[in-house]
C-alpha cells in the first residue's frame, strides 16, 4: 500500500485503484472517521464529475476488496456519499454496516415526493446498522421526516449566512442523538468558533487535506468470474465452487482479503477457500461476484504468472496430500498460489501479505520457506529452476522420491493446462 507521494509510476493509472480519504476529528482533534472520495489517478484532486450507482459500487468494492478497510479507515467511521435513488442498492449488501455513514444528498428541488420516498429506505438501512448523514438542508421544513433518522448533519460553515447559526442549532436540537459536523473548517479561528458553538465533529483543510491511497489491481480472469456466478446462482456444491475458485490466484486473493476485512465484520480469521464460501453463503457470494464482474475489465485474462502460481499450488497440494490432512493439503495449495503475490501485485511480499489474513504456517512458508509447507514450496520452486541438487536435499528430509516429485509436477502442469490458463 502506498500514498500518492510515493506511488510507483512504472504502471499506468489503469493498473491501480485510487481512493482519497479526509479525516473527521472530534472536539479534541482526535480522528474518529474518514470521508472516502473517488479518484481517477494519484494526482487527481477532485472526484469524477459523474456520480452514479456504478461509481458508488466501484468505490465500495475497491475499498473492501482492493485497498481494504484496514488501510482506509481501520477502526474509525467511513463516510460515503450516496444517491437517494440508490438507497436500496445491492452494493450495501456486501459490507458490515457498523462503521459506515451514508451521506445523503439534497432531494432535487426539495420535492416532497422524493423526500418521502427515501424514508422507508432510510429506516431499513438504519435497522441494518448503517448510520445516516445529511447536509444543512436537513434543517429545512420539508426534511422533517428525515431528522429522527439522521445520526449526523454536516454543515458547510463557509456557506452559512451571517447570524443564522443560532436558529439552525435550535432547529436541529429536536434530535438529541444528532451529531453536528462542521465541514470546510480552514482556520484555527473557524475551529474555535464552531467548537464554542457546540459542534461535535470537524473536517477541513485546517486539520488535513484529502490523502490519496492507491493499490495495484490484480484482476481475475473475466471468464472465471462468470463461471462462478453461474455456479453460485445454481447453488452448486461447495467443493465445485472451491475447485473453480482455486483456478484464479487474483480471485482467491481478493476473496480472502475481502472476507477478512474489518469492513466485513467477522470476529475470526478465515484462511481457507472452503471456509470462506461457507461463511459468505450463496447470496452474499453471488452479490460479491457480480460486483467484482462490474469492476473487472472485460478483456482481463489470466497471465503466465497466474499459471505458474496455480501450478505451484496444485503441486504442493499433491505432495502434501500423501502425508497431511485434507485441511493441511488445502493450506499447502494456498501457500503455493500466494507465493507469487509480490510479483503479481508489484509490491514486496511483506506488504502483499499485510493485505490478506493467512494461517501462521502458511506465512512462515512464504516468508522463510520454513514450517510444514516450506519444504514443499522449496521443491516446487526448485522444479521450476530444474535444480535437482536442491530437490534432493528436500525430498530426503521429507522421505519423497524423484518419481513422486516428477509425477506431481507433471500432474500439476496438466491440471493448470486443463484450466485454460
Amino acid at each position: 500500500m502506498q500514498d500518492a507521494a510515493s506511488a510507483a509510476v512504472a504502471d499506468d493509472d489503469s493498473a491501480y485503484t485510487y481512493i482519497a480519504r479526509q479525516p473527521v476529528v472530534d472536539r479534541q482533534q482526535r480522528i474518529v472517521g474518514y470521508e472516502l472520495l473517488s479518484r481517477t489517478s494519484a494526482t487527481a484532486t477532485a472526484a469524477p464529475t459523474t456520480h452514479t450507482r456504478a461509481s458508488d459500487t466501484a468505490l465500495l468494492f475497491n475499498a473492501l476488496s482492493n485497498i481494504t478497510a484496514e488501510n482506509l479507515f481501520g477502526d474509525k467511521l467511513a463516510f460515503l456519499n450516496v444517491r437517494l435513488e440508490d438507497l436500496d442498492g445491492e452494493h450495501f449488501d456486501i459490507v458490515y454496516p457498523d462503521r459506515l455513514v451514508l451521506e445523503l444528498p439534497r432531494a432535487a428541488g426539495d420535492d416532497p415526493a422524493l423526500i418521502a420516498a427515501a424514508v422507508p429506505h432510510m429506516q431499513a438501512l438504519r435497522e441494518r446498522g448503517f448510520r445516516l448523514a445529511a447536509g444543512t438542508f436537513a434543517a429545512a421544513g420539508p426534511y422533517a421526516p428525515w431528522l429522527p433518522l439522521l445520526g449526523f448533519v454536516e454543515i458547510d460553515v463557509k456557506a452559512l449566512p451571517a447570524g443564522i447559526l443560532p436558529a439552525l442549532l435550535r432547529r436541529l436540537s429536536t434530535n438529541a442523538q444528532l451529531k453536528l459536523l462542521a465541514v470546510k473548517v480552514e482556520t484555527i479561528e473557524a475551529f474555535q468558533e464552531y467548537h464554542a458553538a457546540g459542534f461535535h465533529l470537524f473536517q477541513g483543510y485546517y486539520f488535513a487535506r484529502p490523502q490519496t491511497i492507491s493499490a495495484k489491481v490484480f484482476n481475475p480472469a473475466f471468464s472465471t468470474v462468470l463461471q462462478l456466478i453461474d455456479l453460485v446462482n445454481k447453488q452448486a456444491e461447495i467443493p465445485r465452487i472451491e475447485e473453480v475458485l482455486k483456478r484464479d490466484p487474483a480471485l482467491s486473493f481478493k476473496l480472502l482479503r475481502y472476507i477478512n476485512s474489518s469492513g466485513f465484520g467477522l470476529m475470526s480469521e478465515i484462511t481457507s477457500f472452503r471456509h470462506a464460501v461457507m461463511i459468505l453463503g450463496y447470496r452474499k457470494l453471488f452479490r460479491w461476484l457480480v460486483l467484482l464482474m462490474a469492476t473487472t475489465p472485460g478483456n482481463s485474462a489470466a497471465s503466465a504468472l497466474a499459471r505458474t502460481a496455480v501450478t505451484r499450488g496444485r503441486m504442493m497440494e499433491l505432495l502434501a496430500g500423501g502425508s497431511m490432512s485434507a485441511e493441511d493439503a488445502d493450506n499447502a495449495f494456498v501457500a503455493g498460489v500466494f507465493s507469487m503475490l509480490d510479483v503479481m501485485l508489484g509490491v514486496p511480499l511483506d506488504k502483499a501479505l499485510d493485505e490478506v489474513t493467512l494461517a501462521d504456517s502458511i506465512t512462515l512458508a512464504l516468508i522463510r520457506r520454513e514450517g510444514p509447507y516450506g519444504p514443499y514450496l522449496q521443491i516446487v520452486e526448485a522444479c521450476e529452476r530444474d535444480n535437482w541438487d536442491e530437490i534432493d536435499l528436500q525430498i530426503n528430509l521429507l522421505g519423497l522420491s524423484h518419481k513422486r516429485i516428477a509425477l506431481a509436477h507433471l500432474e500439476a502442469l496438466a491440471w493448470a493446462e486443463g484450466l485454460g490458463i
